[in-house]
This record gives structure tokens, sequence and C-alpha cells, in this order.
């Protein structure tokens, strides 16, 4: 198993006094980024995200080409590309593009999001989010890998094309379809995809991660495809006190908080197949420390953190990427937080 570095510039209105300047946020996250490389992690995730209602980043191929310039060998990935707001022949290109540029680093997560303002913003009906994702990453499929095509589907229609450049991985970048709910997971795995999740959504979905990981393997083959990757993202701190831990803890529970708003939160105008976001809200807001286990957070001394690590390990995840600077976290702060996971935790797992 591998480990890589995930953010999502969380700075929502929440956070206050204590929201950071984006612009500051985002050259922080280009030298957390290098950093990542320098100390051995496999890849690099960053965010799509919109007008500041949660995170700062709006342009993951933008931001991962100006880090492709500046690194050798990390991979490049968005985490994740919100399809359904990217028109996916743009997003075929971008990340073709990408993938020539970082001599074949590109990864490509892509999923629906699950904050409406954000699709109102750019005229898309969330309502449709769960087809139009399906119809678009089918889309983006198929200009990696036919050499010219038309589409004419519900919601994308174009004449005969041809995306150039090609990329640089053959067939193409990996895709991996973020999965927050069991419908989501299921059709992944039977078109073929890899899949990415976090763990408590896993847990609500089907009891533990390992069981998400057997269902992903189980629903893959019977669709004909075998090698399938599951990976899952994780809030990770290294800590050696209680103390420690607790303030740790208390960040995470800041960052479930000023999330909230962005969720889905009335059943009558919910779509039905976003619904179970308002479940995670419900749950998020009645949490408390002692609720923050495994199956929301690595934290603790090393031995802890390895524990759940190799739990994720033995049942099959391919990758974990963690999370530092959850909860506003400084960016000395994160890049200590990395310094302990590069120094405890990366030794026991393939660089």
């Amino acid at each position: 198993m591998k480990l890589g570095y995930f953010t999502l510039t969380d700075n929502p209105p929440g956070y206050g006094e204590a929201r950071k300047d984006p612009n500051r946020l985002i050259q922080d996250l280009v030298t957390e980024c290098i950093y990542a490389e320098e100390i051995g992690l496999n890849s690099a995730w960053v965010p799509e995200h919109h007008f500041g209602l949660f995170g700062v980043l709006p342009s993951p191929p933008t931001f991962l080409s100006y880090v492709a310039a500046k690194t050798k060998k990390i991979k490049l990935a968005p985490a994740t590309v919100v399809l359904p707001l990217n028109h996916p022949l743009r997003v075929a290109e971008e990340f073709a593009l990408l993938d020539l540029l970082s001599d074949g680093r590109a990864v490509l997560s892509a999923g629906r999001g699950y904050d409406a303002r954000e699709y109102t913003a750019f005229g898309v009906d969330f309502s449709d989010s769960l087809e139009i994702f399906f119809e678009g990453l089918d889309i983006v499929q198929k200009a990696w890998t036919q050499d010219s095509f038309s589409h004419d589907g519900a919601f994308y229609q174009f004449p005969e094309c041809t995306i150039t450049p090609r990329p640089v991985q053959d067939p193409h970048p990996p895709i991996y379809v973020a999965c927050f709910s069991e419908p989501t997971l299921r059709r992944a795995a039977r078109a073929g995809f890899n899949v990415i999740f976090a763990p408590f959504a896993a847990a609500m979905m089907f009891g533990s991660i390992q069981n998400a990981v057997a269902e992903f393997r189980r629903e893959s083959e019977a669709a004909g495809y075998t090698g399938r990757e599951a990976m899952c993202s994780y809030f990770t701190d290294v800590t050696f006190s209680e103390a420690e831990t607790s303030k740790t803890k208390e960040r995470l529970l800041k960052y479930f908080s000023a999330i909230l708003p962005a969720f889905p939160s009335d059943p009558a105008s919910t779509p039905p197949h976003i619904s179970y976001f308002i479940d995670i809200a419900n749950r998020l807001k009645n949490m408390k420390p002692e609720d923050l286990g495994s199956r929301s957070i690595i934290t603790g001394d090393p031995e802890q953190c390895l524990g759940v690590l190799k739990e994720c390990e033995e049942a099959g995840i391919s990758e974990v990427i963690m999370y530092f600077n959850f909860g506003g976290l400084g960016h000395k702060e994160t890049v200590e937080a990395m310094d302990r996971a590069a120094q405890h935790l990366l030794p026991h797992f393939e660089s």
C-alpha cells in the first residue's frame, strides 16, 4: 500500500476570523505538494471548490500543471473534479495535457460534489447530477481511447472531434470515482472504474471499509473487470500525548461543523440520489470527540496510527491519501504533521 498527500483547502465562512487568506493558502499548498515528493509520498491530491463556500481552489489541472513543473516523481491528482460542473471534453483535454507535461504522472478522480450552491451558480441542475456525471465520465474515457468520436446523449451533444494532445499513459491516466453512496460505488464498479472513498462513508454504506472494498471487488469482477483499485482518504495526525490527540479531534469537529452548510439539509428539495448526505449531516451535527474513532481519523501514537493503516492494507486498499491541514491548521504545523507521518508511518509502506 502507498501513502499520499491530500487536502480540501477547507477555509469556510464558519471559521470566522480564523479564515486564511486564500491566495496565501494556495501558495502554501504548492509548497506542501512539493514537500510531499521530497519526503517520499506517492501522490498529491487537491480539490475543486468554488466561490469560497468551503475550499479555495477552483481549478485542479491548472494548479497541478504548476506543481508538475516543480516536481519529478509524485503523482498528480484532483480530489475531485466536480464533473457535472465541467464539460467532459474540456476535462479530457486538460488532463491529457497535464499527463504530457508531467511525463505520465496525471490521475483523474471525478465526483458529483455535494454543494447545490455551486451547481446553481454554474446553471447546472443539481437533481440531474448523477446522470450528468456518468454520461460525462463515459465521454472522457472515449476521448482518451478513440481517435475521433461524436456524441448524442441526454446532456451532451457534439459532432465528431478529436482531442489533442493525447495522454502519455497507455491507454490513459487512471480514473477514480469518488463514492459516498452505495449506488455510485456499484455503478462505478460495473463500469470498470477505480474508486476512492472516505472511511466514514464506507462504514455508513457497508458497515466497514473492509466490507466496502469486498463489495467493490465483487461488483467489478462480476462485470468482468479485474485489478481495479480502491483508495481512501483519511484525516491524519500522529500525536504523542492524550492532550495532542484531543486537540486534533477538536480540530476535526471544527471542520465538520463548518462543512455542514455545504451539505443538503432539506429532504423535500434534495434529489433522491444524493439524499444520503442529509444522514451524513445529521450524524456530523451530533459528533463528540469520543465518537471520532478509526472510521473517521487516524490519530494517536505511531503504533495506533499504523494499526489503522495496516487494517486498510489488509482490506485491499491500494493507497491512503492523508489529510493533514484540516480544521484550519497552519502551514508550519501542516509541514510538521507531514514530517511525523514521514518518520513514523511511511517507512512501513511502499514509497
